[in-house]
């Protein structure tokens, strides 16, 4: 079992460092608002393999309130993003 979460944190560690390479490096803005909120879905299932390995269910409302706000963050994010490539 501790074989199978240190492989599945090894490879959200890499899908983080590659997320955040994207985020620094990404040409557009609409690339860095995707990449903040694929590193916040990485934040996410971070946190729900700790809680599993743990079975400490203290997290789950972390877990519901880090989804929120990346789901509203992205979506005010790429409207904004919207609007000011229409009055450009």
């Amino acid at each position: 079992m501790t074989a199978v979460i240190v492989a599945v944190l090894m490879m959200l560690s890499v899908a983080g460092a590659l997320t955040v390479f994207r985020l620094l490096r990404g040409p557009a803005t609409l690339d860095r608002i995707i990449a903040l909120d694929v590193f916040l879905v990485l934040i996410v299932a971070a946190t729900a393999v700790s809680i599993a390995f743990f079975r400490d269910p203290t997290f789950i409302p972390l877990l519901a309130a880090v989804a929120l706000v990346s789901f509203v963050g992205s979506a005010t994010a790429a409207r904004l993003v919207e609007r000011w490539e229409r009055h450009r």
